[in-house]
């Protein structure tokens, strides 16, 4: 099992930055990817950003790049996602996610661990 907490949510103004965090426990050794994704009331979960723990490579959504920057402390075992310049769209409940991807890491059906969600709300 792999537990996830994530936090760093809030209520921000249209242009502004807000920087998620989320700490892995458990066996982690059993993961290869964690990733952010999140759920607007009335819309499905879609993939944000994720990131192979083994190192090098990340993955965006078309609608973040440029904007979102998804990193990954080994030493803590913590992701980040750091979210600048955010829009009204970008509202929705973020959650942290951690599996072992086998296929198209921005599915969140690839993924079996998953934190409680963090809600962001921004305001034009």
């Amino acid at each position: 099992q792999v537990q996830l907490v994530e936090s760093g949510g809030g209520s921000v103004q249209a242009g502004g930055s807000l920087r998620l965090s989320c700490p892995a426990s458990g066996y982690t050794y059993s993961i290869n990817y964690m990733g952010w994704f999140r759920q607007a009331p009335g819309k499905e979960r879609e993939g944000v950003a994720t990131i192979y723990t083994g190192g090098g490579i990340t993955i965006y959504a078309d609608s973040v790049k440029g904007r979102f920057t998804i990193s990954l402390d080994n030493a803590k075992n913590t992701v980040y996602l750091q979210m600048n310049s955010l829009k009204p769209e970008d509202t929705a409940m973020y959650y942290c996610a951690a599996g072992r991807v086998r296929g198209w890491p921005l599915d969140h059906s690839e993924y079996n661990y998953w934190g409680q969600g963090t809600q962001v709300t921004v305001s034009s």
